[in-house]
């Protein structure tokens, strides 16, 4: 006996049995095309797209379904599809995202207590240098430093000209590398 489905064309009423190789090449012909579309849309990515289709058909196959008409199969056939179509997607989206991770998370830094005790003793230091340095001198390297003023704003607050502050932070850096030496300098935050 025969009808006509959804399509247009002549269906069987026969059962199909996804595990008999004439009904599966009957499913796979009238499926193919259209669960490689429906998978393409969600995943875009040709070869997933065709993975994927191929794998819910295998799974038909393998757990031996049999459906009463094409049409159920091919419904079977798009819920298959589409959920393994979005699981893919989602798996690529976290293995994305744990790949920016670690790779973001090898460049932090990590200080040990040998790192943390040498910064410990060049902040003392340099904060010492900068004790004995002449008043004058330390005034606009704080406020450089610490401050975070320009050079324009330091000349108004200690009432001398912009070239004036250039030249005594100048003097002053020069003391400081001369006192602790240049490498170890480190002015804390």
């Amino acid at each position: 006996m025969s009808f006509i489905n959804m399509d247009g064309q002549t269906e069987n009423s026969k059962p199909l049995n996804a595990a008999n190789p004439v009904d599966f090449k009957a499913i796979y012909n009238a499926t193919m095309q259209m669960l490689f579309k429906i998978s393409f849309r969600i995943v875009n990515d040709e070869e997933a797209a065709e993975d994927l289709a191929h794998d819910s058909l295998i799974k038909a196959n393998e757990k031996q379904l049999t459906f009463p008409t094409m049409n159920d199969a091919k419904f079977w056939l798009i819920r298959v599809v589409k959920n393994a179509s979005l699981n893919y997607v989602k798996r690529k989206t976290r293995e994305r995202k744990a790949y920016e991770k670690a790779l973001y998370e090898d460049r932090r830094i990590f200080h040990s207590g040998e790192t943390e005790l040498l910064k410990a003793e060049s902040i003392k230091s340099t904060q010492d240098a900068l004790s004995r340095l002449p008043p004058k001198l330390r005034e606009v390297v704080v406020l450089a430093e610490y401050g975070d003023l320009n050079y324009k704003e330091i000349g108004k607050v200690v009432g001398i000209t912009e070239g004036n502050v250039k030249v005594r932070i100048f003097r002053a850096r020069k003391l400081l590398e001369e006192m602790i030496g240049a490498e170890n300098v480190f002015l804390p935050n």
